[in-house]
Parts: C-alpha cells; sequence; structure tokens
C-alpha cells in the first residue's frame, strides 16, 4: 500500500489529477491480479530425464526451492507439484547429475532434462611436475580434498590422510603431541634404508632428517592445505626416480582466487584426557595382593593414584586466519595460524606459530605466469622424561603419599623415586624455526610449448635443551645438554612441457633436470653441577661448576648429499579412450660410489576408458577405466658418506701399525674404513592392475587395485668379509635378497540424496597385504631390541627368510612346570632350550587395513564419522614383560591383575623375552565424529558481515575395540638394531589421548 499510495503521490504532482487516477487503475487492478495468483495453487506437472540417453530419471527430486515441499518422479519420470505462487522456482536433483533451477512463472508443464555431472571425472589432479584430469591418469593416484580431511587435533599432513587412501597405512608411534608419526604406501620395502615416502610441498621435495627431534612435517599448518595427492605404484612415483621407492606425497597449500575476496578465521578448544590408564591396583588391592602373593607389605598409609598424578585434562587452542582473493592478474593467500596443545602427561606442550604467503602474479597477456609460496613457521616443544615418569607412577607403591606434610613439596622415599620429583626437576625444551620459499616462473614461449623454473629454499634450525636441575633430596648434580641443528635444503630444477592435439591423437610431453643439494650439521655440548639457585641452567650455562672432557666432551657432525636428475614423460591419448604414458628419470647422488653413481628409473602404463565406448555411452555407466603399469624407483636413504674412505689419527692397537715387536705404537693416519665404490642404488620394481568406475551416474564410485612390489639390491651394514677391512662393519648390496609385498586394495563410495533434501554419503577402503622377505643369506637380521632391567638388548623381531619383516623371532612359552617356572617348547628336539628353538609367531604388519565412513547433511546440520582398523598384526608388550610379572608384586611393587592370574606360577619365576607376551594387535577405532551446524546468516540478518558461519563438535579416538590390554595398540617404541627398524614393540609409549573439540568457522 505504501508503493501504490508513492506512485499515485509523484503522478498526481507531475501529470495532473486525471491521469494519476487512470494510472493508479492499472496499478491497483496487477495487485488484485497478483493476490489472486498468491492466493491460488498452482500445479506444475511434467518429465525429469538424461539429457543424453532420454531415459526417465526415476525417483528425481523435484523441491520448491527454499520451502520444504517436494515431489520425487515416478517410474516413467513424470511429476506433479503444486507451488504457491508463479514467482515459485523449482529445483531438480538426481544423484550424479548437475542440479537445475527452473523459474515457474505461467507455465503448467515443465520438462527437465538433466545432464550428468562431470565434477568428480574433470577432477584435477596432481601428478609429478604437473597436473592430469583424473579420468587421463594410467598410475595409481588418489587424491584427498581438503573438505575430506580428517577432524580434530591436527600435528601433521599425515594425520590427515590415516584412513582416507587404501595401501596407505598411517600409525601413531606414541600419544605425545608432535609425535613421530609412521606412514608406509603399500607396506615397508627397506632394511635400514627407510621406508618413510617423499613428501613434496608445493613442488618441493624435502627431505626426510628431522631437525631437532619429532615429527619433521609438524611445520605445515593443516589449515593451510588444499589438496594430498598419493601416488602409490612405481608408473605414478617413477618421475621422482630415486626417491620414489617408497610412494610419494603431494601437498598442494591453497591459492587465491582471481574475482574474490574474503577473510576466514576459525577457532577451536579441545579437551583430551587418556583414553585408558593401566588397570594397575589399587592401594586397597595392593595390601591385598602383596600378602597373598608371598610378599612383605610395606604399607605408608596413602591411597595414590600414580597414573591420575602425573596426567592431567589437557587443553589444545586453536586459532587461524586466513586473506585470499585476488583479480585477473593478481591472486593472494595469506595465512596465520596458532596452536597450543597440551599433552595429557604433565609439563608436556607443544606451541606452534605458522605464517604464509602465497602469489601468483600473471605478465605480458598471460604469458608470464609466477608463482610464488612463502612460509614459516615456530614450534615449541616442551617433554617430560616420558620413560621414567611412566615407569615410576606404573610400578610406584600406591600407598606412597605423594607430597610431604606441608603438601607442596614432593615426597622424598629411601628405595622408590616420585614422579612428581622427576616433573619438578626435568625439563627438554625444543624449539624448531622453520623457513621455505618456493618460487616458480613460467614462460609461454610458442603455442603448448611452456618453460619452467622451480626454485625451493628450506631452511630449518633447531636449539634442543635438556635440563636437571641440581637438588639436595635426592642428591642431583644438576646437568645441561644443549644440541644445536641444522638442515638446509636448495632445490633449482628447469623443465620445459609441450602439449599438442592433432584431432584424435593428443599428446603431453616433459623434459627436466633437477639438482638438489642438502647441508646438515649437528652440535652438541653439556655442563655439569649446578648450584641451587633459581636462574636454571638454560638460561645461564656460565654457572655449571665441572666441564671435563670425560662427562661434556663437545660433539657434533656434519654432511653434503647432493642430487643431480634428469628425467621424462610422454602422455599419449587416442579419441580420448586410449592413454599411454612412459617415464624415465637419471639419478646421480653423492651418497653413491663413483662406479654406481646413477641410476636409470624407467615406467610405464596403459589406460583404457572403457565406458567411452559406444556400446557403454548411453547407460548409467559414468566412468569405467582399466590401467596396468610397471616401473622402477630407487631408494637412497641410507647414511651420507659411506663409500667414502675414513681416517683416523688414533694411536692405538687396532689403529695403528707396529714397527718394532716391543714398544709404543707410531703415531700417523691410517684407515679405519675403506672406499666402496661399488655400493648401488636399492630398486623397487612394480607391477599394478587397476579398474576405476562410477556407476548409477556416478552416485556409486570406487576403484580396485591389485599390485605387487619387490625391492632388490637390499642396502645392509653387514660384517665385512675381508680380513684387511679396517672397519667392524661396512655397507653392501645383499646379492638375491628380496622383499616383497603383494596385495589388493579397494576403494568404494556411495552417494544419495532423499526428496526431502537429506544427503547421505557411506564408503570405505580396503587393504589386502602380503609381506615376505626372501633370499636373505642371514638365519635372521634382527630388528627390535628389548627395554628394561634383564632384558636390555635382546631380540624381539627382525627379517627371516619366508616371513613378513617385523616378524616375532621369540622362544614359545607353554606354560608352567611343578615347581611354577616357566617352560617353552623345545622345538628342535636335543633336549634343551636355547635361541635355537626360537620360532617365528607372528609379524607386526597388518594383513588387512580396512576403514569406513559416513555423512549425512541436512539443511544447516551436517554429521560425520570415520572408523579404522586393522588386523593380522601382533605386538609385543615390553613395558609388561619389564614391569608387571609375579616377583615384583612380592617385592612390593605394583603391577596388573595379569601378572599374578596364574596360580600355579612361582614368584621366584624369571620373565625373560618370549611369547608369553606377545598379543593380538587388531583393533577398530571411531577415529573421528563431527557434528556441525551451518548458521543461517541471511536470516540472522548479519549476511552482509558474515557470509558463513559453521559450529561444530568433534570427538576423536573416542572408542577403540581391541583384545590388548596395553595403552594403546597402535604404538611402537624404536628399538632400532644397528640402524634396522623395529615393528610393533610397546614400552612405556606416550598414552593415546580421547579428545572433544568445540569448534569456530567464519568467513567474512
Amino acid at each position: 500500500m505504501r508503493l501504490l499510495v508513492r506512485v499515485y503521490t509523484l503522478e498526481l504532482l507531475q501529470k495532473g489529477r486525471k491521469m494519476s487516477f487512470l494510472l493508479a487503475g492499472v496499478i491497483a487492478l496487477l495487485c488484485l491480479q497478483t493476490v489472486t495468483v498468491y492466493a491460488q495453487s498452482l500445479k506444475v506437472s511434467g518429465k525429469l530425464i538424461d539429457a543424453t540417453t532420454k531415459e526417465a530419471l526415476v525417483g528425481g527430486s523435484i523441491s520448491v526451492k527454499g520451502t520444504n515441499q517436494g515431489t520425487t518422479a515416478d517410474a516413467s519420470g513424470q511429476y506433479s507439484i503444486s507451488v504457491n505462487s508463479s514467482t515459485a522456482v523449482l529445483e531438480f536433483k538426481y544423484v550424479g547429475y548437475a542440479t537445475k533451477s527452473v523459474a515457474v512463472g505461467n507455465q503448467s508443464i515443465i520438462n527437465v532434462s538433466l545432464a550428468p555431472n562431470a565434477a568428480d571425472l574433470e577432477q584435477v589432479v596432481v601428478v609429478g611436475y604437473g597436473t592430469q584430469k583424473k579420468t587421463d591418469v594410467t598410475g595409481s593416484v588418489k587424491s584427498v580434498a581438503s573438505a575430506a580431511f580428517n577432524k580434530g587435533i591436527i600435528n601433521s599432513p599425515e594425520q590427515l590422510l590415516q584412513g582416507k587412501v587404501a595401501g596407505v597405512n598411517v600409525t601413531s608411534a606414541t600419544g605425545e603431541p608432535g609425535g613421530t608419526q609412521g606412514i608406509t604406501i603399500r607396506g615397508p620395502g627397506g632394511i635400514r634404508s627407510g621406508s618413510t615416502p617423499l613428501f613434496v610441498i608445493d613442488g618441493l621435495a624435502l627431505d626426510n632428517s628431522s631437525t631437532g627431534g619429532g615429527n619433521p612435517l609438524n611445520f605445515i599448518n593443516p589449515q593451510d592445505i588444499e589438496t594430498i595427492d598419493v601416488l602409490k605404484d612405481a608408473s605414478a612415483t617413477a618421475i621422482y626416480g630415486s626417491r620414489g621407492a617408497n610412494g610419494v606425497i603431494l601437498v598442494t597449500t591453497k591459492k587465491g582466487k582471481a574475482g574474490t575476496s574474503k577473510i576466514e578465521f576459525s577457532t577451536s578448544v579441545g579437551v583430551s584426557s587418556i583414553t585408558r590408564a593401566l588397570p594397575v591396583l589399587s592401594a586397597t588391592e595392593f595390601r591385598k595382593q602383596v600378602v597373598a602373593n608371598s610378599g612383605i607389605l610395606e604399607d605408608f598409609g596413602a591411597n595414590t593414584d600414580w597414573q591420575k598424578e602425573i596426567t592431567r585434562q589437557a587443553m589444545t587452542k586453536n586459532y587461524n586466519l586466513s586473506l585470499g582473493g585476488g583479480a585477473n592478474k593478481l591472486t593472494y593467500y595469506a595465512a596465520f595460524g596458532a596452536q597450543m596443545q597440551q599433552g595429557i602427561l604433565k609439563n608436556n606442550q607443544l606451541d606452534r606459530l605458522t605464517g604464509r604467503m602465497n602469489v601468483n602474479q600473471k605478465f605480458w597477456d598471460d604469458r608470464l605466469n609466477l608463482d610464488a609460496n612463502l612460509s614459516f613457521s615456530n614450534t615449541v616443544n616442551e617433554r617430560p622424561a616420558i620413560e621414567s615418569l611412566l615407569g615410576t607412577a606404573l610400578s610406584n607403591n600406591p600407598t606412597l603419599p605423594t607430597y610431604a606434610q606441608d603438601g607442596k613439596t614432593p615426597a622424598t622415599f629411601v628405595s622408590q623415586s616420585n614422579p612428581l620429583t622427576t616433573l619438578q626437576l626435568f625439563k627438554d625444551i625444543n624449539t624448531t624455526n622453520r623457513f621455505i620459499a618456493n618460487i616458480s616462473p613460467s614462460v609461454k614461449l610458442t603455442k603448448g610449448l611452456v618453460y619452467r623454473m622451480n626454485f625451493g629454499y628450506d631452511n630449518s634450525t633447531s636449539v634442543r635443551d635438556v635440563q636437571t636441575l641440581a637438588s639436595n633430596v635426592p642428591k642431583i648434580d644438576g646437568r645441561l645438554d644443549t644440541y644445536n641443528t641444522s638442515n638446509l635444503n636448495n632445490l633449482i630444477e628447469n623443465y620445459l612441457t609441450y602439449n599438442l592435439d592433432l584431432g584424435d591423437h593428443s599428446f603431453a610431453a616433459l623434459v627436466g633436470h633437477s639438482y638438489q643439494k642438502i647441508q646438515y650439521q649437528w652440535r652438541t655440548f653439556s655442563i655439569n653441577k649446578f648450584p641451587i639457585v633459581p636462574t636454571e641452567p638454560i638460561y645461564n650455562p656460565g654457572i655449571g661448576q665441572e666441564l671435563t672432557l670425560a662427562t661434556n666432551k663437545p660433539a657434533g657432525s656434519a654432511f653434503i648429499n647432493e642430487l643431480q636428475s634428469f628425467y621424462t614423460r610422454l602422455n599419449y591419448q587416442y579419441q580420448d579412450k586410449y592413454l599411454a604414458t612412459a617415464t624415465v628419470r637419471g639419478d646421480g647422488s653423492s651418497k653413491f660410489g663413483s662406479n654406481n653413481r646413477y641410476g636409470i628409473f624407467p615406467s610405464f602404463s596403459l589406460g583404457w576408458r572403457i565406458s567411452e565406448e559406444p556400446f557403454l555411452k548411453n547407460t548409467s555407466i559414468s566412468n569405467l577405466k582399466l590401467r596396468g603399469g610397471w616401473g622402477q624407483t630407487g631408494n637412497q636413504e641410507i647414511p651420507p658418506k659411506i663409500t667414502q674412505p675414513l681416517f683416523t689419527a688414533t694411536v692405538g692397537s687396532t689403529t695403528s701399525y707396529p714397527l718394532e715387536s716391543t714398544g709404543s705404537y707410531p703415531a700417523g693416519i691410517t684407515y679405519s674404513r675403506l672406499a666402496n665404490p661399488d655400493i648401488q642404488w636399492e630398486v623397487s620394481t612394480q607391477m599394478n592392475l587397476g579398474l576405476d568406475f562410477a556407476f548409477l551416474n556416478g552416485a556409486l564410485s570406487g576403484s580396485i587395485d591389485a599390485f605387487n612390489k619387490v625391492s632388490t639390491n637390499m642396502l645392509l651394514e653387514v660384517i665385512p668379509a675381508d680380513p684387511v677391512q679396517p672397519a667392524s662393519s661396512v655397507w653392501t648390496n645383499v646379492a638375491n635378497m628380496e622383499i616383497v609385498n603383494r596385495g589388493v586394495e579397494m576403494d568404494l563410495d556411495y552417494k544419495f540424496e532423499t526428496k526431502s533434501g537429506i544427503k547421505f554419503n557411506v564408503g570405505g577402503n580396503l587393504t589386502l597385504i602380503n609381506n615376505e622377505v626372501k633370499g636373505s643369506p642371514y638365519s635372521v637380521i634382527p630388528s627390535g631390541s628389548a627395554s628394561g632391567s634383564g632384558l636390555t638388548s635382546a631380540t624381539i623381531n627382525g627379517y627371516i627368510n619366508g616371513q613378513p619383516i617385523g616378524t616375532f623371532f621369540l622362544k614359545e612359552f607353554t606354560g608352567f612346570d611343578a615347581n611354577g617356572m616357566s617352560v617353552y617348547k623345545d622345538q628342535d628336539g636335543d633336549g634343551i632350550v636355547t635361541d635355537k628353538d626360537r620360532i617365528a609367531a607372528g609379524t607386526a604388519l597388518p594383513t588387512t587395513q580396512y576403514n569406513f565412513f559416513g555423512n549425512a547433511s541436512y539443511k544447516g546440520f551436517d554429521l560425520s564419522l570415520q572408523f579404522n582398523g586393522v588386523s593380522g598384526n601382533k605386538i609385543y608388550d615390553n613395558t609388561a614383560n619389564a614391569s608387571f610379572y609375579k616377583l615384583k608384586i612380592a617385592k612390593n611393587t605394583n603391577v596388573t591383575p595379569a601378572a599374578f592370574a596364574d596360580s600355579k606360577e612361582s614368584i621366584n619365576n624369571a620373565a625373560p623375552i618370549s611369547t608369553r607376551y606377545l598379543k593380538d594387535a587388531a583393533f577398530l577405532r571411531l577415529n573421528n565424529l563431527t557434528l556441525g551446524y551451518q548458521l543461517p546468516t541471511a536470516k540472522m540478518g548479519i549476511s552482509k558481515f558474515i557470509s558463513s558461519a559453521r559450529l561444530s563438535l568433534t570427538g576423536q579416538n573416542l572408542w577403540v575395540k581391541t583384545k590388548y590390554d596395553g595403552y594403546d595398540p597402535e604404538v611402537n617404541k624404536d628399538n632400532s638394531i644397528n640402524g634396522v627398524l623395529s615393528y610393533g614393540i610397546d614400552y612405556l609409549s606416550y598414552p593415546k589421548a580421547k579428545s572433544v573439540i568445540v569448534g569456530l568457522n567464519l568467513t567474512f
């Protein structure tokens, strides 16, 4: 009415009373008609069909936009729906097809055809030195976008991937914030050369060395990552040659988008607590069981839960701010992040500050393109003496008091330690700064021909201070150890790409050169005997009173590794159906001797897009691609300088040559290691056969891969056969030895949407893998040793012919004899049980890895959950072996009920390494559960300022089903022997935490 009055008044003033009355009458008539339209219910009908096949889209969703009103198409695609206004808009949806919106207007019949949604098929994945459409990839490649990343408290990119990719096994070796994450792609293939994949961040290949301890990837803020692409088979990884044997993980950070400008802010607060404490005895149970197991009780009158005393409810705070946008020629992305994470053990905290700037600038009519990526991180990691703290808390007499009579000073004991004293006196702080710059200009030389240079600079420095304060009670002199580490990684690459289309034929060629130089330096010094003063040794080492070469001799090491590479790749397509890729890379590494410095790594793969054939064109199969490939990659992850001679000026019977039969040894320079120019690359040869599919117009999609990966030329440190060799051990390639990984991977994803607008997405992946050591000339290569009093250095597992890596090599425990002593099976029947009677008792490597997930959303709400699990693997409970057996409880040391569960066991029975402590490590874990709500900013009237707002509640590690009775089955203590990696050993491992996180995301 106000509008009509305004129009009426305007017309009256301008054209006179007569004309205004006429216009007012017309407007009134139109308004009346509009009211009539709104008052009436309009019936709209029609047919919903496939735009290509013209077939009915049975069950398709038709809804009135902005309302809950909707219907579905029947068996012939027909639908009928009523709307309240001619201005209504109908939305037509079908899973796997692009959504279409149609305004009703004066139409009573609306026929709609939907086109298949090609977004998934057109998805671009990152491959070595470029990108490809997902449909064109012939290797085994999996891309994970940020929307699908794991949620929760995340420290490094590996955690984002856990459970997302078949064939990729991510394990948290510890529950410690910032702790090392184990990651293998299609099983481990090395002995001493490592199994960690190559990480490439925005084109810069990282060095896997850790600067200052912890996870070397902690510097990356997960919030800055756009996608992670995993290259699994050799046909995909061969472009990285000598560094691709263990797979390649390509991390792409976020970039700005032209024509937009937005600010994003996110924050979260999380609370973490120990998932499950070990069931050691309470004070009441302890008093009873000491006496019941023939011990003399030492009762100090308290009732202390020592695990509770050293743990806490830990807080994690996260803040992230980013700005992104750009115009036609310039795009930018800038971000700042801060994370403060407390560990569930007291005095444990990881603080990280990150900054990033990614810029893209175009020049010369877009012929010159400049990418620049800069990032900086500062990480401060404070740690307690974890093993000492846990060991004392688990075994301490629970009747001991925590504090002295003043209630503040930790109590002191004659024969036992107080873990609270350890917390007061010990500190381990590591500060790491890392700066990465990656600049990549590219120039279009002619049509299809592009030159690109890639310069990368990665400088990481750390200072680690390990401090023990001086104390009178208990008597401690005090000590400070300081470690300075630096790692400088420089990369320069030049390469040309050429694309040519000739009708049905399409070519893409790549040729390039790469040079990488890594400089590593480590230095340490220490000082003893500090006075008891308020100033901590970290802040003034000069107050230390003892500095001797015997206890404080400075130490250090340094090396330079260089890698020069030449590479080429050719992609060919015929009619967009038949695909071929061939790759060759030649690598030269300073780690190898002059006779075998260069290695050549070829690969080829073929693909057939069956869905593009005429006989499948008019079907519901939107994608069906068969692919197969073969390739070789290398492994150079061995210590530097081992091929070079080493000299010593030390004078002694083992380093000098006598000139006379009596008298002192003369001074001089002698060999301590001879040159080894013949050692060569470890080589991984892999075959892969895969099938990618998408059915029901893309609603059901997935892939199946079968692979066989064989590692040869195994690099190993052995005792020299040459009696003249001055070194006690030398590196060599073990002839005829192989490590074989073969298996099957399956991925499945299904999307569905109901007529009421509820969207579902369920899926998962499964990996069946078999690992086997073949042709080893050794009965066993020890890889994992035991820890604890009386057990130190005893072999737990190793490499055995015909068995997987990480096979447990143990005596078989069969029970107790009449005297209550342990009995072990005499395997060879010679009447005595020795090391010859050890058996292969299972492996630490899972034979089955499975993960499944579910997502649902309705209106503003969304729910997602993810489970991951493994089976077929075992774990050695070194903690129980060292701490929980019957003799311990008799001596007033706390244990779990399992230690005295068998009444036939004698309290004098020893507990050596055996299958008694070998346990099933299979588990199923609810890794993530997230509930989110998208606030209706438009309805709230704040959309002008806040375009998007989302609240979320995430639970992490909420539930675990396992037979293992330790802290967690997904742990591994690094008890490697001579650098041979250990697997599946649990010894005083940092407990896992369960967390609840509340988050808020805002977009401006």
